[in-house]
């Protein structure tokens, strides 16, 4: 996704100032975790969620309360962040953004530690700006939502025949929940009607689940410098994404080096499994999968009122499919 998704001068400002925030938040009397955390934050994520939540903030007429929406905006980041250093860890990841993750620079310990001062932080932020209603809850559930989704891709792993539904469900809970709740959170509080804020919820879903599929097409497709991060390290790991699992259904004889889950992938294996990926097809019907989440998107983004805002929205869907990182 191109650099200027988000050159909307609210959302722009708004980024930028939850940046701003996080360094300012995150301290703590340990150098090491602080130190940990601080680099990640420096290192130049997109702040999808962030964004998301303040341009959907746009379609409410509620008068704002720039402090507590940033600070809303923030708590967004900092969970993303805090789910990523411990998927980093389970995963032994050396890269996260393009430079070595923290779990590599500092050790397991340090990132485990790292990524629980987060999830403190995120607690902090919602009970600030959000005790005593309903998204106290809402982001419990969003929390287990997310979780359900890693804990289902972890009992998948080395799964030969996993289903593309479950690959779904999976996406659905570990990305797409995040993405929906930022939309949700963004017209809420922003004061939009009740059929904005289901439509923001039901576009962030769908959103969420493009964006991880077209994540799943680049590791075939991209290479580590452009995406900043190794790719198919889920290959290596025994996640089967989606092209993988539609090339599967295609012929399955093709993949057989997979079956067993004790044989230690080499790069002829992976090489051959990415030309296989490629010459039956998976990475062509994947395309069709994420468009087809991307065109319901654009189909209830059309369905918001009209505006600048809905301009915005709109150019950023269009991006899903041929962003590079």
């Amino acid at each position: 996704m191109s650099d200027d998704s988000f050159n909307y001068p609210i959302v722009k400002n708004g980024t930028q100032q939850v940046r701003n925030l996080l360094l300012e938040f995150i301290n703590h009397n340990n150098s090491e975790v602080e130190l940990a955390i601080t680099e990640m934050i420096t290192a130049g994520g997109k702040m999808l969620r962030p964004a998301m939540f303040l341009l959907f903030n746009e379609f409410g007429n509620q008068a704002k309360n720039d402090d507590k929406l940033i600070k809303i905006a923030a708590s967004l980041e900092i969970l993303h962040m805090a789910t990523l250093i411990h998927d980093d860890i389970v995963d032994d990841s050396p890269l996260r953004r393009g430079v070595p993750s923290i779990q590599t620079n500092m050790g397991k310990d340090i990132a485990v530690y790292a990524g629980d001062l987060l999830f403190t932080k995120f607690f902090q932020l919602i009970n600030e700006t959000m005790n005593g209603t309903e998204f106290m809850q809402i982001n419990a559930n969003a929390m287990e939502q997310i979780l359900t989704g890693e804990l289902v891709q972890k009992a998948n792993r080395f799964n030969y025949h996993n289903p593309v539904e479950v690959y779904l469900d999976t996406v659905s809970g570990k990305t797409a929940e995040l993405f929906r709740l930022a939309c949700l959170e963004g017209a809420h509080f922003g004061g939009a009607p009740t059929e904005v804020t289901q439509l923001a919820s039901e576009i962030g879903q769908n959103i969420g689940i493009a964006f991880q599929i077209n994540d799943d097409i680049l590791d075939y497709t991209s290479d580590p410098k452009t995406l900043k991060k190794p790719i198919l390290e889920d290959l290596s790991m025994g996640v089967y994404t989606l092209p993988l699992l539609l090339a599967i259904q295609t012929d399955p004889t093709k993949f057989e080096v997979l079956t067993d889950k004790n044989h230690a992938l080499t790069a002829s294996d992976v090489e051959a499994i990415v030309f296989h990926v490629k010459q039956l097809g998976g990475l062509d019907r994947a395309v069709e999968y994420a468009r087809s989440y991307t065109n319901q998107a654009e189909k209830l983004i059309a369905q918001l009122p009209a505006g600048q805002p809905k301009i915005v929205l709109a150019k950023v869907i269009k991006q899903m499919l041929t962003r590079k990182y």
